[in-house]
């Protein structure tokens, strides 16, 4: 086996390890979504139930931050693996734990408490988990292949949403409508555990990011939170931007769908899941392609261009998924292939805004805040509106004006295409200048690096391939 051979399969691994614990998570979301309705009927009867049921999908982003807060900067100090290992099993036991939750039957308000709780422990722990995944696989790809191998980050994301909604699915066909509102929406919330144990066990085998390894081995500036909203507030405050565009829209286009679809338009339970899984694998389909585009184009013109997209075709496409099942579908794939270019480069876009010894902390920070506000709200937003206004366009009126949101912070978005992720200098293309720290480990590679013309052009990241 070749040198290049063996170097890959330890980065797939990376990629592996990060992509399930994403998966992870969203396999929670997903199935959270899917059986919104017969959440409704265990935990939240009453006129009030559905808003009852997007209470409890919101509040999880509530200890989002805080979370982000915490693990952030743990993993900026001790490493990436540690932390990332054990968020997963912190998720996995949250959304199992809501598998075996007694009803509001049972046990009257108790119920729905315990339900909360259990989304706050899950919020916490995924306030750590998405940016450390994002970071450690950003830090391990090489930086001429970082939009492509990112992208099965999101991969996973919607691989878990998709699964997610595929177990619901199979749960309603074989078990039928009666069972589903029983006992069955039990059983997608249970498989996470052992989603869970497979994740932990990839990410305890992992070697740590090469990129951390070689800034932790040297005096560096100041870390931690103080540091970060002082020194890089405009790299935290463009990601958050970027963020409320990314999210809303996410969380309106897949999280609230099947809510939307059956209580706004009035489409079945089977075939609202299906049309979901139908749009997510398309989705999934194409996100590769984007990733290895954003290597060649730039990660700017990929954001541009889905920003103003959304922006134009959000309220058409809406309208036409109120026409019948067929034109839902069509709808839901243009705004999903129109969304996918931000989607599939997160990855490689946003833990490169921030230098590596505020990497995590910025991107837990900066993300976790902006999705728990404008995010995680999105679907209770959606429809306490359209419960008070009857519009049943809202959502999309919504996601326009989040994409004008995005469209400001991306004009202050540094290209980072191609440029190392090392040292303490924050990334960008356009300086001509790579970031280095020099140690015993690097002193070979910075004795013959090139000019800084071509720095840019020529360099690799820690894990060359």
């Amino acid at each position: 086996m070749t040198d290049r051979a063996t170097e890959a399969v330890p980065l797939w691994r990376s990629v592996a390890a990060s992509a399930m614990g994403n998966a992870t998570e969203w396999f929670d979301y997903g199935v959270y979504a899917a059986t919104a309705t017969y959440l409704t009927d265990a935990f939240f009867p009453g006129d009030l139930g559905t808003l009852g049921t997007m209470l409890g999908f919101a509040v999880s982003f509530v200890l989002r931050p805080l979370g982000g807060m915490v693990w952030g900067p743990l993993g900026d100090r001790l490493g990436r693996k540690a932390v990332l290992a054990t968020t997963i099993l912190l998720m996995a036991a949250a959304t199992g734990a809501i598998g075996l939750l007694p009803t509001h039957a049972q046990i009257g308000w108790f119920a729905p408490v315990l339900l909360i709780v259990l989304r706050v422990v899950q919020g916490f722990s995924t306030g750590g988990e998405y940016g450390g995944a994002a970071t450690y696989l950003a830090e391990t790809c090489t930086d001429k292949k970082r939009g492509f191998f990112g992208s099965f980050l999101e991969f996973g994301t919607l691989g878990g949403f998709v699964g997610g909604s595929a177990v619901v699915l199979a749960c309603q066909l074989v078990l039928g409508s009666d069972a589903m509102h029983d006992w069955g929406w039990r059983v997608p919330f249970l498989l996470a555990v052992p989603l869970g144990l497979i994740g932990w066990y990839l990410r305890s085998h992992l070697d740590e990011s090469p990129v951390f390894t070689e800034v932790a081995e040297q005096p560096h500036p100041k870390g931690g939170l103080r540091e970060l909203v002082t020194t890089y507030r405009r790299e935290v405050l463009t990601l958050a931007g970027l963020v409320v565009a990314l999210n809303v829209v996410n969380y309106t286009l897949l999280t609230y769908q099947p809510t939307y679809l059956q209580h706004t338009i009035g489409m079945g339970e089977s075939a609202t899941t299906a049309m979901m899984l139908i749009g997510q694998l398309v989705m999934m389909a194409v996100l590769p392609f984007f990733g290895r585009l954003s290597d060649s184009v730039g990660r700017r013109p990929m954001w541009l261009f889905s920003l103003v997209g959304l922006a134009v075709f959000a309220l058409p496409m809406y309208w036409l998924m109120g026409q019948g099942t067929g034109w839902a579908i069509a709808g839901f794939i243009v705004l999903g292939l129109l969304y996918v270019p931000q989607l599939s480069t997160i990855s490689s876009t946003f833990p490169a805004i921030f230098p590596t010894h505020v990497r995590y902390a910025g991107f837990a920070l900066g993300y976790n805040v902006s999705t728990a506000v404008f995010g995680g709200t999105a679907p209770l937003v959606n429809e306490a509106a359209i419960e008070a206004t009857g519009w049943s366009l809202f959502p999309a009126a919504y996601m326009v004006g989040a994409s004008l949101i995005g469209l400001l912070a991306w004009t202050y978005l540094r290209e980072t295409a191609g440029t190392s992720l090392r040292g303490t200098e924050v990334p960008d293309a356009d300086s001509g200048e790579l970031p280095i720290v020099a140690t015993a480990a690097t002193a070979n590679l910075t004795s013959t690096r090139p000019p800084a013309s071509t720095a840019a052009s020529t360099t690799t990241s820690g894990n060359p391939s």
